[in-house]
C-alpha cells in the first residue's frame, strides 16, 4: 500500500515519525509525499499548547475529508494528540480507523494492516477539551505511561535534509513544570544507552548525516536516570570520534543538570558546537516558583557567566513565557530586563497557554490575551535590538558555514548556518557569489560576514585557496 504521513510538532515527535516510516517500509509499503494518492493517511500529532492541538485536529479533519472523497481506505492519529485525546478523537470524529498513543510507535504496521474501522462522522469540530462527561480510571488504579523507547536497531528513515539528523538519547520526563502535560504524555525519563547512540550516529554518519542534534526532553539528565554520572560528557567525547560527522549539537538543557564537564566536553571537543539550548521559561522569582521551576533572575545570570566562562564563543538560546497566571506588570520587567542584560544570541518567547492536566490549570488565567501578547511583542523588540547591536559588530568576522541548499526566496542563493545556529528554530545565514550548482547541501564554507538581514547573517565566501 502508499501510506502518507504528516509529522506536527517538534524534532522529537519528528523522530517518531521517522520510525514509523522507516517501520512501514520495512514491511514492504511505499511512503508517498502525495496525500491524495494514499491508501492509507497517519498523521503524527502535537498537544503541547493550544496552538498546537488546533492545528492537529485542523489536519485531522482536512485528512477525513481525503477519505470520505478521495483514495484513502484508512486514517490514523498518532502522537501526543492521541495519548492525550484518544476517546475523544474517536468518539468525535469517525473517520478515524486507528489511535495510536506516543508509547504504540511499533503498533504502527498493524494498525496500517487492520481492516478499517472507521465510519463517517457528523463533521463538526472536536472539543479541545477533555470530555467532562468521560470516566475517569477506576480508583486506585494507576493510569500506565508511556515506556517506548527506539535503538539503533530500530527502521528509520529520515525526513531531514540528509546532511543533518536528530537523534533522541531519552524520552520522558520527570520534572513537574506546573505549565507542561508532556510527563502525562511522554512518561518518566528513560535513556538510551552511549552504545546505542554511537552506534546509530556511526550508521547516520555513513548515510552521509554531517550535523548531528541530540534531544530530549532534557538532554543533561542523560544517563542520571540510570545512575551513569557525567554520561553526556563521555558521550560527547565519544562522539567527537565518528568518522564523517562535523557538528554535534545540544537542544534542550535544564538549568539545574548543566554540569561542568558537560560543558568541559564542549569546549574540548572541535566537532561539538558550541551552542547551549537552555529552556528558562522566566527570570522573576514568583513567576518560577509558581512554574515550579528551579532557580531566580540572579541564580539564572549566575548560571550564563559559568556557561560563558567554561565555554568561550558559546551561543546561547533560551525560550521563555509570558502572561503565566498571576504575572505583574512588575514581573514582566524583571523579565526584560534580565533579556537586555543576559544578552541572549536567539530568543523564542511563547504567551502562556491554560493547558487542562497541568498543576497550572487550576490557577486562574488571569492575564489577558492582549496583554499577553503585547509582552511578547515587547520582549522581541527588545531581542531586536540587542541583535541588531551584536551582528553590527561582527561585520568582518572571519566564519565557517554548512550549507543547507538554495533559498527559498531565490533560488540563485544559497542558505546555509553557523555553528551557533540550528536548524528551523534559529536565524540562518544567506550566501552572497556561491554558486548553487558547486556546493552541495552539507557543505562547509569559508567566508566573511558582510552585513544582515533582520536577524539573518549575509556572508561572502572566501576564495578557495584561502579556505582552510
Amino acid at each position: 500500500m502508499k501510506i502518507g504521513f504528516v509529522s506536527l510538532g517538534c524534532p522529537k515527535n519528528l523522530v517518531d515519525s521517522e520510525v514509523m516510516i522507516g517501520l512501514v517500509q520495512q514491511a514492504g509499503h511505499d511512503v508517498t509525499a502525495d496525500a491524495s494518492s494514499a491508501d492509507v493517511l497517519v498523521v503524527n500529532t502535537c498537544a503541547f499548547i493550544d496552538s498546537a492541538k488546533q492545528e492537529s485536529v485542523d489536519t485531522i479533519l482536512e485528512l477525513a475529508e481525503l477519505k470520505k472523497t478521495g483514495r484513502c481506505r484508512k486514517l490514523i492519529v498518532t502522537g501526543c494528540l492521541a495519548e492525550r485525546y484518544r476517546g475523544e478523537l474517536q468518539q468525535q470524529i469517525g473517520e478515524i480507523d486507528a489511535v495510536l498513543g506516543t508509547g504504540e510507535v511499533p503498533d504502527i504496521v498493524g494498525a496500517v494492516t487492520s481492516p478499517a474501522a472507521g465510519q463517517p462522522g457528523a463533521g463538526v469540530p472536536m472539543r479541545l477539551y477533555r470530555n467532562p462527561a468521560a470516566a475517569p480510571p477506576p480508583a486506585g488504579e494507576a493510569v500506565a505511561l508511556p515506556d517506548y523507547l527506539y535503538d539503533a536497531d530500530t527502521p528509520r528513515t529520515l525526513v531531514t535534509p540528509k546532511h543533518y539528523a536528530y537523534v533522541k538519547v531519552a524520552e520522558g520526563c520527570d520534572y513537574t513544570c506546573s505549565f507542561c502535560i508532556i510527563p502525562t504524555l511522554r512518561g518518566h525519563y528513560r535513556s538510551r544507552t552511549p552504545q546505542s547512540i554511537v552506534a546509530e550516529a556511526r550508521r547516520l554518519a555513513g548515510q552521509g548525516v554531517r550535523e548531528l542534534l541530540l534531544i530530549s526532553q532534557d538532554t543533561t539528565f542523560f544517563g542520571v536516570d540510570r545512575g551513569e554520572r557525567g554520561a553526556l560528557a563521555r558521550l560527547l567525547r565519544d562522539l567527537n570520534r565518528v568518522d564523517g560527522l562535523e557538528w554535534i549539537r545540544l537542544l534542550y538543557l535544564y538549568p539545574t543538570t548543566i554540569t561542568d564537564d558537560m560543558l568541559d566536553a564542549m569546549a574540548d571537543s572541535e566537532k561539538v558546537c558550541k551552542y547551549v539550548d537552555l529552556p528558562l521559561q522566566h527570570a522573576a522569582p514568583g513567576v518560577l516558583k509558581r512554574m515550579k521551576r528551579p532557580g531566580t533572575g540572579t541564580t539564572y545570570r549566575r548560571l550564563l557567566e559559568r556557561i560563558r566562562a567554561r565555554v568561550p564563543g558559546v551561543a546561547l538560546r533560551t525560550t521563555l513565557i509570558v502572561g503565566f497566571p498571576g504575572e505583574t506588570a512588575e514581573e514582566f520587567e524583571t523579565l526584560k530586563a534580565f533579556v537586555a542584560d543576559v544578552g541572549f544570541d536567539h530568543l523564542g518567547v511563547f504567551t502562556y497557554s491554560h493547558e487542562e492536566g497541568t498543576s497550572a490549570f487550576a490557577l486562574p488565567d488571569d492575564v489577558p490575551a492582549g496583554v499577553k501578547r503585547r509582552r511578547r511583542t515587547a520582549l522581541m523588540s527588545t531581542q531586536k535590538r540587542l541583535v541588531r547591536k551584536a551582528q553590527r559588530a561582527r561585520i568582518g568576522e572571519r566564519v565557517r558555514v554548512m550549507v543547507d541548499g538554495p533559498s527559498p526566496e531565490h533560488g540563485l542563493v544559497l542558505r546555509g548556518r553557523l555553528a551557533s545556529q540550528a536548524p528551523d528554530i534559529d536565524s540562518c545565514v544567506y550566501l552572497t557569489g556561491a554558486d548553487p550548482e558547486t556546493v552541495l547541501p552539507g557543505g562547509l564554507l569559508d567566508g566573511t560576514i558582510v552585513g544582515s538581514r533582520e536577524y539573518d547573517l549575509v556572508v561572502e565566501p572566501l576564495p578557495a585557496a584561502d579556505c582552510g
